[in-house]
Formats: C-alpha cells, structure tokens, sequence
C-alpha cells in the first residue's frame, strides 16, 4: 500500500498509518466509515493486530486535545468503577490523542453490537436503562470531583421574548422562499403554533435562582450512543461518545434521555416505559420526586423554546436533522397538553 492511496474511500494511508502506529496496533488492512455525527467522525479500522474503532474529534483542537483527554481519564475510571465503557488506546508515552496533519484522533477497541431506541425496549429493558443511567451519574460523582465554579448560577431558562423574534425571523426566512416544499409548510405551520402556546404558557418560565441538582453528566445519552450486546440477552455493552462530558443537572439529562429513547414516530411518549426507566433512575441515584418534577418543567419549556433544528435547516442550510423535526415538533405540543401525565410518569 502506498501511503498516498485511500484506504476504503475514507482517510489517506499515510494518517492511517501514522495513527495505528501510534498507537502500537500494528498496520492498516482497511478502513470503514461506520458514524458521521455533528462532534466526530467514526471509522472502523482493521489492523494487523486486530479491529478498532478510530474517531476522528471534529471539534478538538489540535493545540490543546487536554480536554479530550480529560474525557478520556474520566472513562478509564467509569470502566473500573463498573460502568460499560470503551476506554481509549493509550501510545507509548500514555497519551490518548493523536494530532496528524492538523486533526485529533483516538483509538478505542471495536465492540461489536447494534443500537436499540425505546420501541424496542421491554418495559424490564426500561428498567435497566434508568438504572443504567442513576449508575453513570453516581459513579461520575465518584470519578470525578464538580468544581464549585460550575455548579454556581449557570442554569438559566430561556426567554420567551427572545423566542418570539426567532420564531418571526424563521418565519420570514421560510415566506421568502421561492419554491417551498413539505418541510417549510409543516415548519411554518409549527412555528405559528408554537408562538400561541408560547403566548399561553409564558408566564410558567422556571423562576430564576432556584439551583437544580448538578453534577457531571454524559451529555448526550441516547440511542445512537448506546450499545447493546448484538445477541440475547439483550444487555447494554457500551456507553459511547463522551464528547459532551459536562457539569449539568443530572435529573435534566435523566428527562431529555427519556424524550429521546421513548419518542414515538407521530410525536407522543410511551408513558408506561418511562415510568417504569424513571423509578429505576431514581431508585439508582437517589433523586427525589421534587427534583424530577422540576426537571420535567425545566425540559419541558426548553423544548417549548427550541427551534435548534430549524435553525439548522433555515439559518445555517444543514439539513441534516430534518428527519427529526417532525416527530419533535409535534412532541412539544403533545407534552404540553398532557403535562401531568408526563409529569407524573417521571415521578411517581
């Protein structure tokens, strides 16, 4: 192999090369995209001594990789602490970042398995899951001690005044468009609604100054970064993608998690798994009824506020979580009609 050819259509030789090199794995055979996310590029990469999964950081810089190796050192902990991780391939000197031509990348082991979302979930399933999660925040609690700093007046709410020039922006951006399809019908027709169930419900913005429980967080926990063992039983593997390590309120993480995994195709909440991942969460980390009651508010009109997929779409022309929008859209209008009920399901 030369070392200007492609390897799989993907990455040049010579930076395969130099990376598994690096990191003692021995020569590439081939190299596979496998992820294509907004933080990171993914590759399988098989080697002369085996299989791995190569990641190439997105937003790592290269002058500094101290903070991917901060996520690093906190997963090597986790692992000892029990939680299923995949630590990173570490190089001769120790070190888990490799800058090549100006990009960081890591080395992780390859872990076979496949990604479930909630549908596919038992509700015994949704138990683990939550249990799973109330063990990664106490077991980070254990890890990795919480900077004063962070904890100390950094969660604010967002303002619904704010929201409504978004919405107007949005809405002249779409009405000015020549030639409109299906999206920008629904996206106009969603953003007029929401700007009136704003209007109803502005005056049940979280008060300020009431600090929630925080903690460090995963920071992204849901399907795509879950894997589950790819034969029965059907156990969690591995927890991936630690980019969005941070100081969070951990209940939060617990809900917007739970919107996610349990998020049907036409926009409502499979109530029954929630409360059943729920009492596990809580069982399992130790959080309160009024702790997730709150949290469930705070969730609830962050997505009464956020219009960060459209954003994308109409602001930035990425229409990458277009898929996404409509199922979300209709959730938020769904959830608010039905408050208690959610409510109710994360803490009862």
């Amino acid at each position: 192999m030369q070392s200007s050819q492609l390897i799989g259509r993907t990455l040049p030789g010579r930076t395969l090369t130099a990376l598994a090199r690096r990191f003692g794995a021995g020569e590439p055979v081939s190299c596979e995209p496998v992820t294509q996310g907004l933080l990171n590029r993914g590759y399988r990469l098989s080697t002369t001594r085996g299989r791995f999964f190569l990641k190439h950081h997105l937003d790592g810089d290269p002058a500094a990789p101290d903070r991917i190796e901060h996520q690093h050192r906190v997963t090597v902990r986790l692992g000892d602490l029990g939680v299923p991780v995949v630590p990173p391939v570490q190089d001769a000197a120790g070190r888990t970042v490799a800058v090549v031509e100006g990009r960081c990348y890591a080395l992780h082991p390859w872990v076979n398995g496949r990604h479930r979302d909630g549908g596919e979930l038992s509700p015994a399933q949704s138990r683990r899951l939550g249990a799973l999660l109330g063990l990664v925040h106490i077991r980070l609690e254990e890890a990795v001690p919480v900077p004063e700093a962070e904890c100390a007046g950094r969660h604010t709410s967002a303002d619904p005044e704010a929201t409504f020039a978004l919405i107007d922006e949005l809405l002249t951006r779409i009405r000015a468009r020549s030639r409109r399809d299906s999206f920008d019908e629904l996206a106009e027709h969603r953003l007029v609604e929401r700007r009136a169930l704003l209007r109803r419900h502005a005056h049940r913005r979280p008060p300020a100054g009431a600090e929630p429980v925080a903690g460090w967080v995963h920071g992204d926990f849901h399907p795509l970064n879950l894997l589950y063992r790819d034969r029965e039983p059907w156990e969690p593997v591995a927890i991936v993608d630690w980019d969005r390590l941070a100081v969070q309120p951990r209940a939060e993480e617990a809900v917007r998690a739970a919107a996610i995994f349990f998020l049907r195709p036409g926009g409502t909440l499979d109530l029954a798994k929630i409360r059943a991942y729920a009492r596990a969460y809580r069982a399992t980390a130790g959080a309160g009824a009024d702790e997730m009651a709150a949290a469930v508010h705070r969730v609830w009109w962050e997505r009464l506020n956020d219009f960060w997929m459209l954003r994308w779409r109409y602001q930035l022309c990425d229409r990458r979580t277009d898929p996404q929008f409509p199922a979300a859209a209709a959730l938020v209008v769904w959830w608010t009609g039905r408050y208690d009920e959610v409510r109710d399901a994360f803490c009862a």
